[in-house]
């Protein structure tokens, strides 16, 4: 998440509602640069020490006056919290970390990929291996890899003896150099184990302990309740780190209401490296915010080779992902395994940020969202935004209407439509002549007029504004679906990213509008069209009519020759339509 704090200010309400959860934070620059990372147990509590009076630490002022973001991630548990932090002190190398930060590594636990795998409990695990890590605590790793090999037999070195090793003899390896037939399915409990299944192993140490206890023997008893707890602990660590996580992506959405807030967690070479955290306008359907989420994130940046999502993506935005990277982008919905767990957690950050959000004033993500666009057309505010938008067929039920935008809300109480009464055809006179009718009865000018078309449409606005001598009184613009550009007069062509999303939820909205109004005029001009009762004139030959003759009055001044000409009309149908209108 990104929040932006005045380091000359006391402690301010955006701070109150931090997640009370472990995670870590960072303190950020505007151009993205880490200057400090921590871990926390509880973050708002963390976090707001900070910007105590008396800070605990001399550093402290100077690191908040530098800062302009604190970006927070929450984790599952402290541990998960302490490794996600030294993997991103390792990565950012922060100026203000003055601990954990030398090359120092967290243990793993591997198993080699031999004929007769081993166990090893390693800082530096080999590439061809099994690997499960890293683990803060590492004494629990160590009690981890003595009891597996205990339980299981399996050996920790490469050793060859004809009659077995010691290891062997005192049952700490199966001797499988020497003939051990079932190896491979104690190997292959060992990793299942270690993948986080160690249910069945933990009720056998239960047991144990439990008959200690009855014996009286509590030294021993105590010693297996450790093991279990080392064996848990090490066996719910495998969020933060997977051999699995290469150059992949985890979308998690949170939503309440029209309150929406997507995180993306982003994982390669086998850690996470980080997340980023977007507010969204939630229209109901998690599928399209998450889809229109994603081509507005990707256009500016390379996709991953692996998205996970909630819900599987259409084949048209995995094409165009792939497009974009230039080369097959994977998308997975899991439910199982590494992979789910990463999802998991962008779906818990996801409901952090909404929750939030839903905290704040019911306005505030639209406010931001019109905010971000005035910001991007360097306009002082982006709070009244007026868009018009046509609608026709073949020149039949010519409408228009126009949509408004009040602090990135839409206003429906002025929403206007309007029905094409010139002999304007095409798109750009029938908005020439709306836009003029709207001019007549505006009561209020609007911080941007926002027309739906391209260059040539900005242009014929532009001039009728200046006709009537109000081309000062707003900003205008027109924003052409292809590609989502916007044109301004005396501004470079803009292609829109995530800031321009007020923009284009109003150009959608009136062009929304406008079809609804049209799909009505339509029908309603159906129930009194004469024509629909001529026998013999079906959909097919109506269409051609219309082609033909420009519209419905083109066919009305049309004489019975006239008819005959269009295909399919013959003269007893030419007279029948013509009757019909006469």
């Amino acid at each position: 998440m990104h929040r932006r704090y005045n380091a000359t200010m006391p402690v301010d309400s955006a701070l109150v509602d931090l997640p009370a959860k472990p995670g870590v934070y960072l303190f950020r620059t505007t151009n993205g640069r880490v200057l400090y990372v921590g871990k926390a147990t509880v973050l708002s509590q963390r976090i707001r020490s900070y910007f105590a009076t008396n800070p605990d630490r001399a550093m402290i002022p100077e690191l908040v006056s530098k800062a302009d973001d604190i970006e927070c991630i929450v984790t599952n548990s402290p541990q998960e919290a302490l490794i996600l932090e030294r993997q991103l002190i390792k990565q950012h190398r922060p100026r203000y970390n003055s601990m954990l930060k030398d090359d120092k590594s967290y243990p793993y636990l591997a198993l080699s990929k031999e004929e007769y795998p081993r166990i090893k409990y390693t800082r530096h695990p080999e590439k061809d291996s099994w690997i499960w890590g890293p683990f803060p605590n590492a004494g629990a790793a160590k009690q981890v890899v003595q009891l597996l090999r205990r339980h299981f037999g399996i050996r920790d070195k490469d050793c060859r003896g004809k009659d077995g090793c010691l290891a062997s003899h005192i049952g700490l390896c199966r001797g499988p150099c020497v003939g051990a037939t079932d190896y491979d399915q104690r190997v292959l409990s060992v990793r299942r184990i270690l993948d986080g299944d160690a249910s069945d192993l933990i009720e056998d140490l239960a047991k144990e302990m439990d008959e200690h206890s009855a014996a009286q023997e509590y030294e021993l008893a105590a010693s297996v309740r450790d093991m279990i707890k080392a064996v848990r602990s090490v066996t719910s660590q495998q969020v933060i780190s997977s051999t699995v996580y290469r150059d992949c992506d985890a979308i998690g959405i949170g939503v309440r209401g029209e309150l929406a807030a997507i995180v993306v967690i982003h994982a390669d070479d086998g850690v996470i490296k980080g997340q980023e955290s977007w507010p969204l306008i939630h229209r109901g359907d998690e599928g399209d915010s998450i889809s229109t989420f994603i081509v507005e994130h990707y256009s500016t940046r390379r996709p991953p080779r692996l998205l996970l999502t909630p819900i599987p993506m259409t084949d048209t935005v995995i094409q165009w992902l792939s497009e974009r990277r230039g080369s097959k982008v994977e998308n997975r919905s899991p439910s199982r395994g590494d992979f789910v767990t990463l999802t998991n957690l962008a779906k818990q950050n996801a409901e952090m940020q909404v929750e939030r959000l839903a905290n704040k004033t019911s306005g505030s993500v639209e406010q931001r969202a019109a905010d971000e666009g005035a910001a991007l057309l360097r306009m002082e505010s982006l709070n009244h935004i007026v868009c018009f938008d046509m609608a026709q067929l073949l020149g039949d039920s010519r409408v228009g209407a126009s949509v408004c935008f009040r602090n990135g809300r839409p206003a429906k109480k002025e929403y206007r439509t309007y029905t094409v009464k010139g002999d304007a055809m095409d798109d750009l006179r029938m908005m020439r002549e709306v836009v003029q009718r709207w001019i007549k009865r505006v009561e209020e000018w609007p911080d941007l007029l926002l027309i739906d078309g391209g260059e040539t449409h900005l242009a014929i606005i532009a001039n009728l504004l200046d006709d009537h001598g109000v081309g000062d009184r707003m900003q205008l613009a027109s924003l052409a679906k292809r590609e989502e550009t916007i044109h301004r007069d005396g501004h470079d062509d803009l292609v829109l990213d995530r800031r321009g999303r007020v923009l284009v939820h109003a150009r959608d909205e009136a062009h929304r509008f406008v079809n609804k109004f049209h799909r009505k005029s339509r029908a309603k001009s159906r129930l009194s069209d004469p024509l629909e009762s001529v026998e013999g004139l079906g959909a097919k030959k109506l269409q051609s009519l219309l082609r033909h003759f420009g519209g419905r009055q083109g066919i009305s001044h049309a004489t019975v020759i006239d008819l005959k000409t269009v295909p399919g009309i013959g003269q007893s149908l030419a007279q029948r339509i013509y009757d019909s209108l006469h």
